[in-house]
């Protein structure tokens, strides 16, 4: 079926129309669920329509996924890894195609959404050298002729969430990582973005084909709760990785635990950046744009709140304004803008609902604060001059809205870091050796993600990502973070004659 509007036709470089099945369950694409329509958020005009998942496409899903793991764990860790390789190759030969269609239904603008594709390429590229370094331990053991060492093993099925905001790349953390650790993966994605869940694993799913690999090494649903709900109750599931909002990953979590299953979670960030009286103020300053308004304020890393030292806090303040004013708004797609629309209209309505929630507690609007009327669900970008201590400064306002406040010492600029309830990513920018390393030690910023001198957002795939207290705990993509999705054994083996027991212990 072609596409109602001609600068939709590339979606058919990458598989889909303008009908489109939602679930990818043992190698067919299915789907007995209700009919959802995906909008363009720049227009809210209509792209393609999708047939969600049901329960039952899940559970026929699940039955074919548990026989793959079967297989797919017992696959050599390199081989596993040259799979991921193809599937970062795939990705290669379609970024702009999917990089564009990132932009197009999430709404971020096209170097972002091409970034995003790239960040899974990266995810790849990672997990090919990482399939030959799951190393264990060797250890020495106190009894003679005794040997203990580590043993890691797939878990079996792991479950993956993904939010609307990166509707791929948290895709790619998890996937790539549980792939080549020998499980197999069973993802549900965003409701609002499900052309991309689509599209992505039409691709994983020909790389596995052309290998002769059993399809449910993969496995994909669109859908809403009840899809969610079903994977994380399913005990067959070893580890849930769910991103999303504190509120529901909290759920996730009390579900998962019941069942003694294994919890990733990528939640609310509130993030800070702090700027000293010795800092470099233009790369602080257009830190602070990217920061702030990049994703149009729909990052988990966005930064919120932004703590001037009370000396700079005038200069740096109307240099922000004056780049604010410079920011191009408008179609995502386009060369040039560097704010698109919030993704949904519902989206639109909170911001509206947090400005006056702002206004009611003290806040003073300095530039921004409205909506943009259109069709699509453009909001101007927001700086909120406002006390630290204001009830909405805790929330994560998912929306370009920057609080910006003072401070005297490094000391009360951390205490007002460490005063939210979420602990995802901050940064703070100075020349001070000094103040770098209390900044990163045990007194320091409470965050999963500690910066100098660069913004909140925009990690690296080479280091742990994730967030402390309300933002869940969990770490994906580099580091270590592979030891989540496998199961670890200590082994101890006797290759004597006696039966020496530790601890000096004598037994009969």
């Amino acid at each position: 079926m072609s596409f109602a509007r001609k600068e939709y036709e590339f979606l058919s470089e990458i598989g889909l129309s303008s009908r489109n099945l939602g679930c990818y369950v043992d190698g067919t694409w299915k789907a007995n669920g209700p009919v959802v329509t995906t909008v363009n958020p720049a227009n809210n005009q209509a792209i393609a329509e999708v047939v969600e998942g049901s329960v039952e496409d899940y559970e026929e899903g699940m039955r074919a996924c548990s026989e793959a793991a079967k297989i797919w764990m017992q696959v050599p860790a390199p081989k596993r890894g040259e799979i991921v390789r193809q599937i970062g190759d795939a990705l290669r030969t379609k970024l702009q195609q999917l990089g564009r269609l990132v932009s197009l239904e999430m709404g971020k603008i096209l170097p972002e959404g091409i970034g995003e594709v790239q960040e899974i390429i990266d995810m790849c590229d990672f997990c090919v050298g990482l399939s030959r370094q799951l190393n264990g331990s060797v250890i020495p053991s106190e009894r003679p002729n005794h040997a203990m060492l580590e043993m890691w093993n797939p878990l079996g099925i792991v479950g993956v969430i993904t939010a609307f905001n990166f509707p791929c790349a948290v895709l790619g953390w998890n996937a790539c990582i549980a792939l080549v650790c020998g499980n197999c993966v069973v993802w549900k994605g965003a409701p609002t973005t499900p052309l991309i869940t689509i599209a992505m694993t039409r691709l994983v799913a020909g790389v596995l084909e052309k290998n002769n690999l059993p399809p449910a090494i993969f496995t994909s649903f669109c859908g809403g709760a009840d899809i969610g709900q079903a994977i994380a109750k399913d005990t067959r599931i070893s580890l849930v990785s769910f991103t999303g909002s504190s509120k529901v990953g909290l759920m996730v979590q009390q579900t998962v635990n019941q069942r003694f299953g294994k919890c990733l979670l990528e939640l609310s960030g509130n993030n800070a950046i702090i700027i000293m009286d010795d800092a470099d103020i233009q790369l602080a300053v257009h830190s602070v744009l990217f920061a702030a308004v990049g994703t149009a304020g729909q990052r988990c890393t966005t930064c919120r709140r932004l703590l001037l030292h009370e000396s700079i806090y005038q200069r740096v303040l109307d240099q922000l304004l004056d780049v604010y004013k410079q920011v191009k708004i408008g179609n995502p797609l386009e060369k040039g803008n560097l704010l698109g629309p919030l993704h949904t209209s519902e989206s639109r309505k909170s911001f509206e609902r947090g400005i006056e929630i702002i206004k009611s507690q003290g806040g003073k609007i300095l530039i921004g604060g409205s909506v943009i009327e259109s069709e699509g669900n453009f909001v101007q970008p927001t700086i909120v001059e406002i006390s630290p201590n204001a009830d909405v400064v805790k929330e994560e306002l998912f929306a370009p809205v920057l609080y910006v406040m003072k401070f005297q010492t490094l000391q009360e600029a951390i205490e007002i870091n460490n005063s939210v309830p979420q602990g995802l990513s901050s940064s703070i920018f100075t020349r001070k050796p000094e103040i770098i390393f209390k900044w990163i030690g045990p007194l320091g910023s409470d965050c999963g993600i500690v910066n100098v001198n660069i913004p909140t957002n925009g990690a690296e795939i080479g280091g742990a990502f994730g967030g402390e207290k309300a933002t869940g705990g969990g770490r994906e993509a580099g580091s270590d973070s592979w030891k989540q999705y496998m199961r670890r054994s200590t082994c101890t083996i006797n290759y004597g004659n006696e039966l020496p027991l530790a601890q000096g212990i004598n037994f009969g």
